[in-house]
């Protein structure tokens, strides 16, 4: 049995309560998928249970990683300045998506991270999640899988700014949007996001965005709000979008 300080107390002092409960959740996020229990109750219960303002900074473009972060609750932008000072929102994650992996010496983040809604995220010392992926190769296989999954969607996004027209860019955004982080209100599913963000994921005007958003109230497939979507209708959403089923 390793002796790595960085894993050793939770291991040889025993599982607690709080470690067991994690890991009835741990196997609905994709980091924990194929890993067996015992050992993710030595995963989780190792990380510590943060709590995030809206509105907080969680980390900034250019500071150096100094924890691995996986949200759980609520959600979080991610994003980048250009050259005018115009943000640029790169990821929109959600419960079981990970804010940030790279956990290497002298490595550091390539985009700001805050929170546009109250969250919960367990947070690993990059010292100690690196400790965690030596011990558990699980782990580490589900790390690497999950930093191709977030490449896919970007050259996904990237694709339909090239070549697709705004419409079905932004039904495409909403539907990614909805199982990321759609939670269930009045019968319905909604996005907690501007139309000022959605603007900016989709690579298009806050004009174009509300002029969309209101012609597809009218034909009661959304309900836009200040700051969130309500989707009516997912059926014709995916219908605008070209998804079928």
């Amino acid at each position: 049995m390793s002796t790595d300080p960085v894993i050793s107390p939770r291991i040889h002092t025993g599982v607690d309560k709080v470690s067991r409960q994690r890991a009835e959740l741990a196997p609905q996020y994709s980091l924990f998928f194929g890993i067996a229990r015992e050992d993710c109750e030595v995963i989780v219960g190792l990380a510590r249970e943060v709590k995030i303002a809206c509105g907080k900074t969680v980390f900034c473009e250019g500071d150096l990683v100094q924890q691995a972060v996986l949200l759980i609750d609520g959600s979080v932008k991610l994003f980048q300045l250009g050259e005018q000072g115009a943000e640029v929102i790169l990821r929109l994650v959600g419960p079981g998506d990970v804010l940030s992996l790279k956990c290497l010496p002298e490595q550091c983040h390539c985009a700001t991270a805050i929170a546009i809604e109250r969250a919960t995220a367990w947070v690993w010392e990059s010292r100690q999640f690196e400790a965690l992926k030596q011990r558990f190769p699980a782990l580490e296989r589900n790390v690497a899988s999950v930093l191709l999954d977030t490449l896919n969607e970007l050259e996904v996004r990237f694709r339909e700014v090239s070549t697709e027209k705004v419409a079905p860019r932004l039904s495409g955004q909403l539907l990614r949007l909805i199982e990321r982080v759609g939670k269930p209100v009045d019968g319905y599913l909604e996005i907690v996001l501007s139309q000022k963000h959605l603007a900016q994921l989709t690579g298009t005007t806050l004009f174009t965005v509300n002029r969309l958003l209101g012609e597809w109230e009218e034909r009661g497939i959304v309900k836009a709000r200040r700051n969130s979507v309500q989707v009516l209708n997912l059926a014709a959403l995916r219908e605008l979008s070209g998804i079928v089923g």
